[in-house]
């Protein structure tokens, strides 16, 4: 092999890591588009800020949806594809057992397939996911914290007085503009 052929060849890694990227900006990129164009309320929606959220449950049971229109989001490029993720297994596990029991989501919403030794890629069942936070709290105490929890749009009611955010004891529901309507964590968000 040449050496610019090994400067060009990528690894399988890398090769998901750059695909999902490319996935995760299309999806929001969708979701924002949509959220500006059904707002009912003007120019903010209500988002979730990830830095400030403390994964207390009520996303899970204060939404007047069900399931609630709260889910978890992967930030692909933080994710260490770890093949022990502290927000897919359960802390204190004795072994590496996928099973149900030892999973940190009560509901299997996050998928996990092999890459190769010893990383794993985690996606995010949006139709099982119910916000409950446990994933997104184990992920933020022993992981890299790629996992949080956002609204999504597509499926908000754009209630003006949102009942999480009522509810929400950290205050990390905020309106941000409907233009740009996804904090992602560990940036700033405009408004």
């Amino acid at each position: 092999m040449t050496d610019d052929q090994n400067k060009t060849k990528i690894t399988r890694r890398e090769f998901f890591r750059k695909g999902f990227r490319i996935v995760t900006i299309l999806a929001l990129g969708g979701g924002s588009g949509l959220a500006a164009t059904r707002s009912l309320i003007g120019d903010t929606v209500w988002q979730i800020d990830p830095d400030v959220c403390m994964q207390c449950g009520n996303c899970e049971t204060q939404c007047v949806l069900t399931p609630s229109t709260v889910k978890c989001v992967h930030a692909y490029d933080v994710c260490g594809y770890c093949d022990l993720c502290s927000g897919y297994l359960r802390q204190g596990t004795g072994s590496l057992d996928t099973a149900a029991e030892n999973r940190m989501c009560p509901t299997g919403a996050i998928k996990r397939t092999f890459v190769e030794d010893p990383y794993y890629e985690y996606t995010i069942d949006e139709s099982l996911c119910i916000a409950c936070g446990n994933c997104v709290k184990g992920c933020s105490l022993f992981g890299n914290g790629s996992l949080f929890l956002q609204v999504k749009h597509d499926r908000c009611l754009h209630c003006n007085q949102c009942s999480i955010a009522r509810s929400c004891p950290s205050g990390a529901f905020k309106r941000v503009p409907a233009d740009n309507p996804y904090i992602l964590k560990g940036r700033s968000h405009p408004g």
